[in-house]
């Protein structure tokens, strides 16, 4: 009975280990090719003249992620004309969460006005390969060849709840910092928001 308690409890530390795992500041990450809210496949290899990417692990129902939506097509406004459009995965699964269907998504993007791809990781193996774990979740990457370089893994900036009480702008910032040719500092915080609802 031990033995079987403690395997158990290894394959449950295994498993948390597994999601854990991810990208870190540095590594050349992973391109995808998801469906978007249009019926179509997205991937960054589609954007030829994308200097990087604001990848964001978001979702419909979360209220962290809803508290975001205007900051993050703000984020794409700005930044897309300058090479750094934003590409949104909703990694969670919906029978665990209805809310995040594709049908709902669709509805939502619609609703708000998403000026960004909105892509469903369905079997959430890009959220894995990753390492998010938040909605929302940024991981913002520099392109260099063929390869997409992760700069910043994190939050957006400091305060979810109250956008006029923002001092720090990561994201804002570590682009600028890109842009200048510079390491971003920080270039990792901690992403502020619900879990990802993993599929059984």
């Amino acid at each position: 009975m031990k033995r079987i308690i403690l395997s158990m409890v290894s394959i449950i530390l295994f498993s948390g280990a597994l999601l854990a795992d991810g990208y870190q500041v540095g590594d050349k990450a992973k391109d995808f090719k998801l469906i978007n809210i249009d019926g179509e496949y997205v991937s960054m290899a589609d954007y030829k003249d994308a200097k990087g990417f604001i990848v964001i692990f978001t979702c419909n129902h979360c209220p962290y992620a809803k508290l975001y939506e205007d900051r993050i097509i703000g984020l794409d406004q700005k930044f897309k004309a300058k090479g750094y459009p934003v590409i949104a995965i909703n990694p969670n699964d919906s029978v665990k969460q209805p809310e995040d269907s594709y049908s709902n998504m669709i509805a939502r993007a619609n609703d708000k006005g998403f000026t960004f791809p909105y892509l469903l990781d369905a079997d959430q193996s890009i959220a894995k390969t990753y390492g998010a774990t938040r909605t929302p979740h940024v991981f913002l990457l520099q392109k260099d060849g063929k390869k997409y370089v992760v700069k910043y893994i994190g939050a957006i900036d400091d305060n979810a709840k109250i956008p006029d009480e923002v001092e720090e702008k990561w994201v804002e910032e570590a682009i600028a910092s890109v842009r200048e040719g510079n390491d971003p500092d920080p270039n990792f915080t901690k992403a502020i928001g619900c879990s990802i609802k993993w599929a059984e």
